[in-house]
């Protein structure tokens, strides 16, 4: 095999060194560095699949090398921040504190489907790991720098956080269809339009944010959540 082919790889690896030094920051209660070094992963994530569709260097050693970045990137690493969040609040020294951790196991199960099921090619079945990570990582880094907002002070109750730890976990075993920004040859024009809706929600919220003088990690929360609802319309809907 040719170095080349070995750069993906490389990509992919880079994935794995920002989501453990995501985990250094988080044990230092630096959630929002955490999540800095979540959207950095999650960039090395997306070129990684570039890289090997324009080098032609797929490989089965590659496929499985993301999953287990994934896992500490967009598993480990946002149950871990969602545990030291709730500890950070109210509930030091609670069991209830450890629960999100629980996220790192349905997110192993996760990716273990996607590699053996030859129907997540172009799309997915149930919510990505990467998705559900970038979304709790996301709502981590708002409640630092927002703490006395009402979503803040919402997420320090007893309810939100274990109430969202089990939504995400069903979410993300499920069966249902959800759209990926990968491109392939032979996409729709439907595919295309769910693309185009849910990149116009993103910057929609990034300029109301900015506006109402909200952290930008907002934003991303606000259009996570709209990715996981028009999935849901879609699937149930057969659109």
């Amino acid at each position: 095999m040719t170095l080349r082919r070995h750069i993906p790889n490389l990509i992919t690896s880079m994935n794995l060194v920002c989501g453990l030094v995501g985990v250094v920051f988080a044990l230092r209660s630096r959630l929002d560095v955490a999540f800095y070094c979540m959207l950095a992963a999650a960039v090395f994530d997306f070129l990684d699949g570039l890289a090997a569709r324009a080098l032609d260097a797929y490989s089965d050693m590659g496929r499985e090398l993301d999953s287990l970045c994934d896992l500490v990137s967009f598993g480990f690493l946002p149950a871990l921040m969602l545990c030291i969040l709730m500890q950070t609040y109210r509930f030091d020294g609670s069991w209830i504190s450890w629960l999100p951790l629980v996220l790192t196991v349905f997110s192993a199960l996760r990716l273990a489907k996607f590699n053996v099921d030859p129907l997540q090619g172009a799309g997915f079945l149930g919510l990505p790991t990467p998705a559900a990570g970038l979304l709790c990582g996301a709502l981590c880094c708002y409640c630092c720098h927002a703490p006395v907002e009402f979503l803040s002070t919402w997420v320090s109750g007893p309810v939100f956080v274990p109430l969202l730890t089990v939504c995400l976990c069903a979410l993300l075993v499920s069966r249902v269809p959800m759209f990926s920004f990968k491109m392939h040859k032979g996409d729709g024009r439907t595919l295309t339009v769910k693309r185009i809706t849910l990149a116009a929600f993103f910057v929609a919220a990034a300029v109301f944010c900015f506006a109402a003088g909200h952290h930008w990690s907002l934003a991303v929360v606000l259009g996570l959540l709209f990715y996981i609802f028009n999935n849901l319309v879609y699937a149930l809907f057969k659109i």
